[in-house]
């Protein structure tokens, strides 16, 4: 084996290891215990569910937002009741993750009351996976949808310009009792930018159909590919989905939109980020029990399709990430040696302890 091969090779983290080297981080860089908490269990999260675009290694782009002054470490997010059923957080410029966390909070308390809620989020940032906002619905037993705007990546459909963002869509639902629950979190592009720079960070090539270059032709590069734009899923269906989460995550929430949201890796200015959640809850049309058991008809019937050739097993919306989860609670988190390098870069400057990695 090569030194360059061994370097590829997973190295494991226990997940409550990387989830206190996180805190540690972030504490060290102002941030408060309880918001540094809820920034380190959605990264977390993240890596034990395999979409790990979105998980730890994401910290040092955070990080020098609050070094170059553009992220307020220190912010804490504010609530305004607007009706009964509707509220707003101002983020006030800091972490997303706190400003997503409080307003589904809300969301969730409004729906136990009146059966919905709904939450419009001003001035945050990037909050990292969506499906960790629709997990906090799930687990509080509501249906949600989670939507946010992001920094411009794609071209409307017909022009060659970044202009809208990568903005997932999401929602969820509980589970009946003998399934899993429904969690969808995707892209309207053919795959999420971040895939694009964790193959950047691992030096990975990407799939051609992803996104094209600055000149506009298909690449396997994903440092051409971030200067280029990425490629809408279903070409005018992904980008009608892309100008939705502008809609009501940037113009109805008053923060940027139409290209205005300034991305996690970029240190000109404040993101302005702009998120939208609703919760239902699933009795309100019958029972809750009437809802599961509708849930595991569902379940049993999408998995139980008959199967396409070379198809071994079909599986629910979410349900792989949450398998990926269980296999990686007991075996530990997958970096790789240039990723713990990097993190370990960042504890050095903070004068924090390295992450603790399984020998």
């Amino acid at each position: 084996m090569t030194m360059a091969e061994a370097a590829r090779d997973p190295i494991r983290v226990r997940p409550e290891d990387a989830h206190e080297f996180v805190v540690a981080l972030l504490e060290a860089s102002g941030v408060d215990r309880k918001n540094a908490e809820i920034v380190a269990r959605g990264l977390v999260q993240a890596d034990l569910r395999g979409v790990e675009s979105h998980g730890v290694n994401r910290i040092p782009s955070y990080l020098a937002r609050v070094r170059n002054g553009v992220l307020d470490p220190r912010a804490e997010p504010t609530l305004t009741e607007v009706t009964p059923v509707v509220a707003q957080v101002d983020g006030h410029n800091g972490f997303g993750f706190p400003a997503a966390h409080l307003g589904m909070e809300k969301a969730i308390s409004m729906a136990r009351t009146f059966g919905i809620g709904m939450v419009s989020v001003k001035h945050s940032n990037h909050f990292g996976m969506s499906a960790w906002i629709v997990r906090q619905a799930v687990e509080a037993g509501m249906m949600s949808l989670v939507f946010t705007n992001s920094s411009p990546a794609l071209p409307v459909w017909g022009g060659k310009t970044q202009l809208m963002g990568v903005s997932p869509i999401a929602c969820g639902a509980p589970g009946g009792n003998n399934s899993k629950p429904f969690i969808l979190d995707m892209a309207p592009s053919v795959a999420a930018r971040g895939k694009i720079h964790k193959a950047l960070r691992r030096g990975e090539k990407i799939p051609t159909d992803w996104a094209l270059d600055s000149e506009g032709r298909p690449t396997d590069d994903p440092e051409q590919a971030l200067k280029g734009v990425m490629l809408p899923m279903g070409g005018p269906k992904g980008s009608a989905l892309a100008i939705m989460m502008d809609v009501f995550s940037g113009v109805l929430s008053g923060s940027a939109f139409a290209g205005g949201v300034t991305g996690p890796y970029d240190m000109s200015k404040p993101g302005d980020v702009g998120h939208f959640f609703v919760t239902i809850k699933p009795d309100l049309f019958l029972s809750l029990q009437e809802f599961r058991d509708r849930m595991d008809i569902l379940y049993q019937r999408v998995v139980g399709s008959e199967k396409m050739h070379g198809v071994d097993r079909i599986y629910f919306p979410g349900e792989i990430e949450q398998l990926t989860e269980e296999s990686r609670l007991k075996d530990g988190i997958p970096y790789v040696q240039e990723e713990i390098d990097v993190l370990n870069a960042e504890a050095e400057r903070l004068g924090v302890a390295k992450m603790r990695v399984r020998r």
